[in-house]
């Protein structure tokens, strides 16, 4: 991963977390039979980019426990349209946060202080 120096945890979410939850409710779709085409359509993202999730050419620096990865497979069933998928993509977030799975990835791709506190996660463990 590379070093970004001061990145912030939004960030991680944005260019590791989201593309890593959508591959894995990719091939939770696909194992329920869904056609590829309506995954893009239901992810909002295109043909090829489902096609190179289930390659595994797209999204594979983020590996999940498997209880995150129940609860993608449960939030994967819900989502029927855009709205569902913001909903359950933000309740996975959440999950992602809570498991200090963001904390220990924004650790890996920047130069923190060790005393960092920007998770909100951490600063509430630390300061209230």
């Amino acid at each position: 991963m590379p070093n970004l120096k001061l990145t912030q945890p939004q960030e991680v979410e944005v260019l590791y977390l989201l593309p890593a939850i959508r591959r894995e409710l990719a091939i939770a779709m696909k194992k329920t039979g869904m056609e590829q085409k309506k995954i893009a359509e239901l992810l909002c993202v295109t043909e090829p980019a489902v096609s190179q999730y289930f390659s595994s050419k797209r999204a594979q620096k983020i590996k999940f426990t498997k209880e995150i990865l129940g609860k993608i497979q449960v939030s994967a069933e819900k989502i029927k349209n855009k709205t569902n998928l913001l909903r359950e993509t933000q309740v996975l977030l959440n999950e992602i946060m809570n498991s200090g799975l963001t904390c220990k990835v924004h650790r890996d791709l920047a130069e923190l202080p060790d005393e960092c506190g920007a998770c909100f996660k951490d600063f509430k463990n630390k300061f209230i």
